[in-house]
């Protein structure tokens, strides 16, 4: 055999065709002209590594290789001094791993900031929304050319390659081509409609479901729903991102969903009944005599969706409210209150008085 390609590769005679070609992806790059610009025995190497898979990538050809030893019709750029195509035919394989752009360009991703209530986003939702971004035009079917596809011609300035070789000093790169951006191809004549760009503004529209337990900066990744990409490129994806607006008595942490409850001071004194409204319930819970502000009581299983499809819990808390205005009979009732009561129904507050009672002495830490 004129060439041992298993050598070349680095691979048993017997390799399966996932490690032959996980070798020479792992060579192709070691040895690709755009990591090794100007040096010229990376260029043979990677040509070598090449011409190695196109025949054992390929079953029939590995066979007759087997059989015969390298076939010349098998070899399809042994002798070509063109690094163009082995290029081509790397890309063809892996795509463009060194993002040079050579034939299509991705479209851009968009975002989306969904403004929901509390409760929308706690419960989950189904919401459509219209959004601005750019499609592919109708008139030349996104080609940029009066036509269509018919419409375009081979670039004049890279000779339809998509990029252009440039040299500094001993060094040679490559770049996309500025007239065609990359593409290889240009309109023989702009379309009118978009003129040339292949693309028109236009309003898109799009049912998302929210689903239940979303957080504010909570972002669903809709793939394919951005803009369109060029020369057939792939479109972005759009992300949404959930917003919901802010609760006057509603606050979320976790799947605990605390729920703010003011009551009356006589009620905390002597004890209640309260009825209180969660997200898709109202529950009834008794207040114990003596309750202080800021207690509060947990309600199982009626807080925020978890991912699992169970439901966190609700945390109450209690407000105590003193009265903003006092009648003076009520203010009478107060008084004599205060004098029934005396500093030993507090007990917080003879522990205050008692603590700055030490440090007005000097005792105190």
């Amino acid at each position: 055999m004129a060439h041992d390609h298993y050598k070349t590769l680095g691979v048993a005679r017997e390799a399966p065709e996932a490690e032959i070609k996980a070798a020479y992806r792992k060579l192709a790059l070691q040895f690709h002209p755009d990591r090794n610009p100007g040096d010229a025995a990376a260029e043979e190497r990677f040509k070598e590594v090449s011409q190695a898979y196109a025949v054992l990538g390929d079953a029939e050809k590995r066979a007759r290789y087997h059989r015969l030893g390298d076939v010349p019709g098998d070899l399809p750029f042994a002798d070509s001094a063109d690094l163009a195509k082995v290029t081509e035919f790397f890309d063809a394989i892996f795509g463009d791993l060194f993002g040079l752009g050579r034939k299509r360009a991705a479209g851009q991703d968009l975002r989306y900031t969904l403004e929901l209530e509390f409760d929308e986003a706690a419960l989950g939702c189904h919401k459509t929304i219209r959004f601005q971004r750019s499609e592919d035009c109708r008139a030349c079917s996104g080609t940029g050319a009066h036509g269509g596809a018919a419409g375009l011609q081979p670039c004049a300035r890279c000779g339809g390659q998509g990029w252009k070789s440039h040299k500094a000093g001993f060094f040679t790169t490559r770049r996309n081509c500025l007239a065609c951006a990359g593409s290889g191809q240009i309109p023989r004549v702009r379309c009118k409609t978009c003129a040339g760009t292949g693309l028109c503004e236009g309003e898109r529209e799009y049912a998302v479901r929210v689903p239940p337990g979303s957080q504010a900066g909570g972002t669903q990744r809709i793939a394919g729903e951005g803009s369109p990409g060029r020369r057939g490129g792939p479109a972005g994806d759009l992300h949404v991102i959930v917003r919901p607006r802010p609760h006057p008595f509603y606050r979320q942490q976790g799947d605990v969903l605390e729920v703010e409850v003011p009551v009356r001071m006589d009620e905390a004194a002597l004890g209640t009944e309260i009825e209180v409204p969660l997200l898709d319930a109202r529950v009834r819970m008794k207040i114990p005599a003596g309750t202080q502000t800021g207690s509060v009581f947990r309600v199982r299983g009626k807080g925020l969706p978890t991912p699992g499809g169970s439901r966190g819990d609700a945390h109450v808390r209690v407000q105590v409210e003193v009265p903003s205005a006092c009648s003076d009979e009520a203010r009478a009732v107060l008084c004599t209150l205060a004098g029934l009561l005396g500093d030993n129904a507090y007990p917080r507050r003879r522990a205050f008085q008692e603590m700055m009672a030490v440090i007005g002495r000097g005792e105190g830490g």
